[in-house]
């Protein structure tokens, strides 16, 4: 389908500074964005408290807000500006957070204003560590042992359901594992969900099984509204699980899997996302078992990330344009495919 012709301005989230988990990928990704979306003839907003970026020179959108990153403050900007929707998918979890928390409370649907890409029920089911696991329990993939907890009686109630330690704790709708950590004893457990249910927006940790040393991976994943899917780039992670995706030693492509393992995870990537109802560019991370061959789901990313702007410098496909692009109308057989040329489409 073309671009929506029904809207005039976007509003664009920006990430706002750096900060250990948010850095200058944003401005890569936002970047692209606001040059996708401006190039259709659209009239861009800009939102960013970071004056320190690309994304904020004066030629790149058509106003530039550079104020503080807060839910209170779009508002305002949102009730001043009337835009038609709102982009957040390019800001990182920061974004993310505001246009749910706007979603939630009523601000979006009372000023008009639609938010593009992935919807607010993507996002929830995504970032919601208890919907996330009816999910993919909801189309057999396998996850690993997890209860979501929201005071700390539970949490202590969790363990002692799992059973062993160490156990992982894993706060909802944080950037970077902010707040989240691996307990091996009571003691540590207590203090670790203690600021994982404070840093979480919506006082939410998983208490769940340990997957120490297993090896993470992750599929980069495009996927438009007619369904039309693709798999970007695989990247595979030298270091272990236990060690931040952010602070591991990573590959592109996968290194040490056979086809027949690399189809597998493949399939499951894009069943999840479908599941989802993802459209956008998002990345898909797996845990594996190297000795018994087990695969586990860890989560899903519903917006570009800093696995994005790696597999876009790796692969030479622009992730956060074609985002952009979807989040408007366009399908990726209607995109032409940027490494390959006019032969191909994005699709492909």
């Amino acid at each position: 389908m073309p671009r929506r012709d029904d809207l005039n301005t976007i509003l664009v989230l920006g990430s706002g500074p750096i900060k250990i988990g948010q850095a200058a990928e944003f401005d890569f990704s936002g970047s692209q964005a606001v040059r996708a979306l401006r190039e259709d003839g659209y009239e861009v907003i800009l939102v960013n408290s970071n004056p320190a970026t690309i994304q904020n020179d004066p030629e790149m959108a058509d106003r530039v807000y550079i104020e503080p990153l807060l839910p209170d403050t779009v508002r305002k900007i949102l009730e001043i500006e009337r835009p038609d929707a709102l982009l957040a998918g390019m800001g990182g979890q920061t974004a993310l957070n505001i246009a749910s928390e706007l979603a939630h409370d009523g601000t979006l649907e009372k000023l008009g204003v639609e938010l593009i890409g992935s919807d607010l029920d993507a996002i929830d089911k995504a970032e919601d560590r208890d919907l996330f696991n009816k999910v993919c329990e909801s189309i057999d993939l396998p996850i690993s042992e997890a209860i979501a907890c929201n005071t700390m009686d539970e949490v202590i109630k969790a363990a002692e359901e799992i059973g062993s330690w160490p156990i992982l704790i894993r706060p909802a709708f944080t950037l970077g594992g902010l707040g989240g950590g691996t307990a091996f004893d009571l003691g540590q457990l207590v203090e670790i969900a203690t600021l994982g249910l404070r840093n979480s927006r919506i006082s939410q940790v998983l208490i769940e099984e340990s997957i120490l040393g297993w090896q993470e991976l992750e599929y980069e994943v495009m996927r438009d509204g007619s369904d039309n899917a693709t798999i970007v780039c695989t990247m595979e992670n030298i270091d272990p699980m236990g060690v931040h995706t952010g602070e591991s030693v990573v590959v592109a492509p996968l290194q040490s899997f056979s086809d027949s393992d690399h189809q597998e995870l493949r399939d499951k990537a894009l069943a999840l996302i479908r599941e989802l109802n993802i459209k956008g560019g998002c990345n898909v991370q797996f845990a594996y078992n190297q000795f018994t061959g087990e695969i586990r789901v860890i989560e899903v990313n519903p917006r570009v990330s800093r696995s994005s702007a790696l597999a876009s410098k790796a692969t030479g496909y622009p992730i956060a344009r074609m985002a952009a692009k979807i989040a408007v109308g366009y399908t990726l057989d209607e995109l032409p495919n940027p490494i390959t040329g006019e032969g191909t489409t994005a699709a492909f």
